[in-house]
This record gives C-alpha cells, sequence and structure tokens, in this order.
C-alpha cells in the first residue's frame, strides 16, 4: 500500500486518513510524558502490523497509518535525538 495517497484501502479497509474511530477494537496508547490536558500523540498496532498515529486532542479525527518500517525509522531518529530541534526554546 502506497502511504503517500490518502484514500486507497487495504483488504482489511483500512487507510491512511481515515476517521480513528473506524479503527474498532485497537488499544490506543500515548505516552507516560502526556500532559493532563490531553495534548499528546497516540498509537495503536493495528491487526495486519501496520501502526495508526492519532492527535488525543481530536480523537474522532484522522489516523496516519504506517508500515512498522516506518514507525522504527522515526523511533529511531528520536533516540538518536534528531528531532530535538523542533522542541528547542
Amino acid at each position: 500500500m502506497d502511504h503517500d495517497v490518502y484514500d486507497v484501502e487495504d483488504a482489511s479497509g483500512v487507510y491512511n486518513g481515515m476517521p480513528a474511530p473506524r479503527l474498532d477494537g485497537v488499544a490506543w496508547q500515548k505516552s507516560r510524558h502526556s500532559n493532563s490536558q490531553g495534548s499528546c500523540v497516540e498509537f495503536a498496532r493495528l491487526p495486519g502490523g501496520e501502526v495508526a498515529v492519532r492527535n488525543s486532542r481530536f480523537p474522532d479525527g484522522p489516523a496516519l497509518v504506517y508500515t512498522r518500517a516506518e514507525i522504527e525509522a522515526m523511533l529511531l531518529g528520536i533516540k538518536d535525538g534528531e528531532f530535538d530541534h523542533l522542541i528547542a526554546s
């Protein structure tokens, strides 16, 4: 599945940008470092192995769907500090 193209469903009906509530039965997880106002990013592992991401402030909004390899690359970059400049004052 090409994750750069919206509204392209796979066999399970999952597609990038789909409404998050349509991902029935997934367990959304956020960081324990999230603030009490709910401003955080949430992740959910999908049955096909992909990972969905949503904004907790808009739980009915779109879910971005990534492959495990894409999530792994992002997490490794985060651990290496590649994105620290995004939160620097």
